[in-house]
């Protein structure tokens, strides 16, 4: 970083979790580790009334980090126990002119503040992140991470698999100069999930960009279970038409791809029935499963293991988040078509 210490901006890491006793001490203790300036960093913690022993992890590594000279932690309550909430309790407490953003499934690199300053300082961006890589600890945890970190998993989400720097239309986590509040606002506070698409999307609107450098490292911990994945994309796919309708357009094609895949899939098996031929009901579901097979056999090459998981893992991925973006259109039609301005 160009300059000297005194010369860098004051950062707040915040952190909106709920029932994170598994992962929280690996995700906050990665961000007391970081290698910027301790008198220039703060870390907010948000928890969701926990039902576990996130909130008492916290605290007592708050207590260590008072005592070691580690930055200091705060941790406040959000009642809500919706994200979205969390965050925006968190920047109305952040003192930092850089926010940055750390989930608790997420283990970010020692010197993840740091270059998320940096990057932000050299491309002037209005949001930087990194790839995400995730990491399972399972089988099934495996499984589903290769498949999510996949072209044939992921599309065009570059964050998830990208090997070089570049502009894109969103980031895992993010970081942000604060000042982008003031200009697009906060982050909606209807969307359960997809409250970072929503936002980056207002950000690109308002003429912001937002910038990928794979050189920002964290690790993510993915589900552990197919049910548990199955109903985090069909949340990701229900939540994504709230955001459509808000903004009245859609922010990347690949929203669009699982949805139209179950519709061609559904029409072909009602083709099927109609008309008697059992065999109109591969003109879909048969190239799909092809495709299944050998994303399945590519990607599994590094863990051969996992072959049978991942092929169960991919559809549940495609049909969840297609199934959960058609269901939107159920559970929002009486929504006003009218571009959201944040919470």
């Amino acid at each position: 970083m160009a300059g000297s210490e005194s010369d860098l901006p004051f950062v707040s890491v915040v952190m909106p979790v709920r029932n994170e006793a598994d992962h929280i001490g690996s995700s906050l203790g990665a961000v007391l580790e970081q290698d910027y300036p301790v008198d220039k960093i703060e870390v907010i913690v948000v928890d969701g009334v926990s039902e576990d022993a996130t909130s008492e992890t916290v605290r007592r590594l708050a207590e260590t980090a008072r005592t070691e000279a580690r930055p200091a932690v705060t941790l406040i309550s959000n009642p809500s126990k919706v994200v979205p909430v969390a965050l925006n309790r968190a920047l109305t407490r952040a003192r930092g002119e850089v926010i940055v953003r750390v989930d608790g499934h997420a283990e970010i690199a020692s010197d993840y503040v740091r270059r998320c300053v940096e990057t932000l300082e050299r491309t002037g961006a209005s949001n930087v992140g990194g790839v995400q890589r995730a990491v399972g600890r399972t089988l099934i945890g495996r499984a589903i991470a290769i498949a999510t970190s996949s072209r044939f998993g992921a599309g065009d989400a570059r964050f998830r698999y990208a090997k070089k720097e570049g502009w894109v239309d969103t980031v895992y986590l993010g970081a942000f100069p604060k000042s982008i509040f003031d200009q697009v606002g906060v982050f909606d506070e209807d969307l359960t999930r997809n409250q970072d698409d929503e936002f980056n999307l207002r950000v690109r609107r308002a003429g912001g960009r937002i910038f990928l450098d794979p050189a920002i490292r964290s690790v993510y911990r993915p589900r552990e279970a197919l049910g548990d994945v199955w109903r985090q994309y069909f949340e990701y796919g229900l939540y994504k038409l709230l955001v459509m309708r808000k903004h009245r357009r859609v922010a990347s094609w690949r929203h669009l791809v699982p949805s139209a895949f179950v519709v061609a899939l559904l029409a072909s098996l009602v083709a099927s029935i109609a008309t008697r031929r059992p065999i109109l009901s591969l003109i879909v579901a048969g190239p799909y499963l092809a495709a299944d097979v050998i994303a399945s056999v590519v990607a599994g090459r590094r863990e051969p293991a996992c072959l049978p998981a991942l092929l169960l893992v991919f559809p549940i991925v495609h049909l969840a988040y297609g199934l959960g973006l058609i269901a939107g259109l159920w559970r929002w039609r009486h929504l006003p078509r009218q571009q959201t301005g944040g919470g």
